[in-house]
C-alpha cells in the first residue's frame, strides 16, 4: 500500500537462505513452474532451522521402525505434526532436504528427533536503550560481555541493524555459554527476525493454516508483511497506512483501530470467505488465479503498491521463516 520510492526507515539486514519449505506440498503431477526468484544478496552462513515452539500439543512419539505412506495433499510438515515429530528428524530419515516435494504413494520413516538436553538457568538479563551512535560491539564492551552473547541474546546476527530507542537485552558476564546453548535448542526468532518480527510472523502463519492457506500463500503474506513494515505492527506510514500490511483506512481495509488489530489485518490479507471486510477489499484468496502468479505478482494484486517488484526480494527468506517457525 506504501506509496514512497523508499523504505520509511531501515529494516535489520537479512540472512537470506536458499528458498525451501520443509512442509512441500505432495504433488500428483510434475512440471509446476518455479517461484519468481529474488534478486541476489549476500551468502551468510546458514543457520539449521530451530524446533518449533508453537505450544502444540505433546504426543506420544512413532518409534523408529514405523512408517507412512503419503497421500494427495500431504505435507512433510503436516505428517511430522500429526505424529509428534520435529520436521527436520523426518527430512533426515528420509534422505530429503527443506526442498524436496514428496508424492503420493511414497513410504516415509517416522523417526522422532532426539530429546534435547534440559538448558542451564541463565542468569537475568539487563535492557540497555539504543541511543544514536551506539554499536553493538560498545554496547557489548560497557557491559563487559561478548558481542556474540548480546547478538545472541536478542536475535540478531552481525550483519543486522540497531536503532534509536531499541531495547536490547544484555546478558550477564558469564551467561553467554548459556544463552547460546538456550538459543540453539529453542530460540524464539527465525534468521534475520528479532523477537517482535518472529512473533507477527508466526501469528500469519497460524492464521494462514487456520484458513487452509497453501505454504506459497502463507510465504506471500509473510514477505509482503516484510517489505511493507518490516513484519512490525507500525502505527504510522505513507499518508494513512498502517499496521503490518500498511492497510489505509480511506481505501475502505477498516478503521485505524481495526487495521492496527494484528489478527484481523491478516485475515483481510488473505480475505476469502471469512474476510472480516466481506467484499470490500480484495485478499490474496479472492484474486483469481493468484496460485499461478509469480511471488511479487500475487503480492501486488493484494496491495497495489506504486513499486510492485520489491516483494519479490522477501521470496527466499520467506520461505525460510515458515520451515523455521511453520
Amino acid at each position: 500500500m506504501r506509496r514512497l520510492p523508499a523504505p520509511l526507515a531501515r529494516p535489520r539486514a537479512l540472512t537470506v537462505w536458499p528458498a525451501a519449505v520443509a512442509g512441500t506440498i505432495a504433488l500428483a503431477l510434475s512440471g509446476e513452474n518455479a517461484a519468481h526468484a529474488a534478486p541476489p544478496a549476500p551468502a551468510l552462513a546458514a543457520v539449521p532451522p530451530a524446533p518449533r515452539t508453537l505450544g502444540l500439543p505433546v504426543l506420544t512419539a512413532v518409534p523408529a521402525a514405523s512408517t507412512y505412506t503419503v497421500q494427495p495433499g500431504d505435507t512433510v510438515w503436516a505428517i511430522a505434526r500429526a505424529h509428534g515429530l520435529d520436521t527436520g528428524a523426518v527430512l533426515a530419515a528420509n534422505g530429503l532436504d527443506a526442498g524436496s516435494v514428496i508424492r503420493p504413494g511414497q513410504v516415509l520413516a517416522l523417526v522422532a528427533a532426539e530429546a534435547a538436553p534440559a538448558p542451564s538457568p541463565i542468569p537475568a538479563a539487563r535492557t540497555h536503550e539504543v541511543v544514536p551512535g551506539d554499536t553493538v560491539s560498545a554496547i557489548a564492551s560497557a557491559h563487559g560481555v561478548s558481542i556474540d552473547a548480546v547478538l545472541t541474546a536478542n536475535g540478531l546476527t552481525r550483519a543486522s541493524i540497531i536503532y534509536p530507542g531499541q531495547t536490547l537485552d544484555v546478558p550477564a558476564p558469564g551467561a553467554a555459554a548459556a544463552t547460546a546453548s538456550v538459543a540453539s535448542t529453542a530460540p524464539a526468532t527465525a534468521p534475520g527476525l528479532d523477537a517482535e518480527q518472529s512473533d507477527n510472523a508466526r501469528l500469519i502463519i497460524r492464521i494462514g493454516r487456520e484458513l487452509g492457506v497453501s505454504d506459497r500463500g502463507i510465504a506471500i503474506a509473510l514477505g509482503t508483511a516484510m517489505q511493507e513494515s518490516w513484519l512490525r505492527n507500525l502505527d504510522w506510514g505513507d499518508r494513512d497506512s498502517l499496521g503490518l500490511f500498511q492497510q489505509r483506512p480511506s481505501s475502505g481495509w477498516g478503521s485505524p483501530e481495526q487495521i492496527l488489530d494484528r489478527e484481523r489485518a491478516t485475515r483481510v490479507f488473505y480475505g476469502g470467505a471469512g474476510d472480516p471486510n466481506g467484499t470490500t477489499t480484495r485478499g490474496l484468496l479472492d484474486i483469481p488465479g493468484w496460485e499461478g502468479m509469480a511471488y511479487a505478482d500475487a503480492a501486488q494484486a493484494v496491495q497495489i503498491s506504486a513499486y510492485p517488484d520489491r516483494y519479490a526480494q522477501w521470496e527466499s527468506a520467506a520461505s525460510v521463516w515458515l520451515s523455521v517457525l511453520g
